[in-house]
């Protein structure tokens, strides 16, 4: 039996499901749908770079991350850059000094994630709390149905982040719209302090576990 992409079922005895769980496999380790081993946030940042190298554009990038460390820190996102942007996100207010590192380069609009977020925290802690697999422990970002996306205020990049309890662990699923390597550290600390506060909220022997992360178009900068 000969599949439609050209691989050949030698076995006569294999099923269909054999033959195209194998061409599943082909496919996903050729262009990357999945990672089976979690990479460091900082590894992934490093072949994020790699990829989009050249102005190289790269679709449906998808790895598993390890959250264990979330801390990328660069020449444009020194930490307590980070741990400003990130602050703000999660809905907390900041000094003069904190809203004075805010720049277009460290990202715009589409990387500003407040609103209603406090909300959206609280839903989550609540479903989380109640159903540990809940399919409702979600923040969705876009709070505009029918966003203009020549607007950087409505396509936002970040658009859902899913959340679930296994056992001790915190893990999530998130997807973007777009992703920039040059801002990916901004984002996974966020990210990293929202699943944190989310574990503390519920336990203090909640640990941080995996993200499983997807992006739309992976560039390298915002340009």
């Amino acid at each position: 039996f000969q599949a439609e992409d050209g691989i050949r079922d030698r076995s006569p005895s294999r099923g269909l499901g054999d033959v195209y769980k194998r061409q599943y496999i082909v496919y996903a380790l050729t262009y990357g749908w999945f990672c089976m081993t979690a990479m460091t946030c900082i590894e992934v940042w490093k072949e994020m770079s790699s990829i989009t190298a050249n102005g190289k554009i790269e679709f449906n990038y998808h790895r598993t991350i390890d959250m264990s460390d979330y801390l990328i820190e660069t020449d444009l996102f020194p930490k307590h850059v980070l741990e400003a942007y990130t602050l703000w996100n999660l809905g907390k207010d900041l000094n003069q000094t904190q809203l004075s590192v805010f720049s277009d380069q460290r990202g715009g609009g589409q990387g500003n994630y407040r609103s209603g977020i406090t909300k959206k925290i609280d839903n989550v802690v609540t479903a989380l709390q109640g159903f540990p697999h809940s399919k409702r422990a979600v923040i969705t970002i876009p709070n505009n149905s029918f966003a203009h996306h020549f607007n950087d205020d409505d396509a936002k990049c970040m658009r859902e982040i899913h959340f679930r309890l296994d056992g001790n662990i915190i893990n999530a699923t998130v997807l973007f719209r777009a992703q920039a390597a040059l801002i990916f550290p901004k984002n996974i600390h966020f990210i990293g302090c929202l699943m944190e506060d989310i574990a503390h909220r519920i336990s203090p022997t909640l640990n941080l576990g995996q993200l499983s992360y997807l992006a739309s178009i992976l560039v390298n900068d915002r340009e």
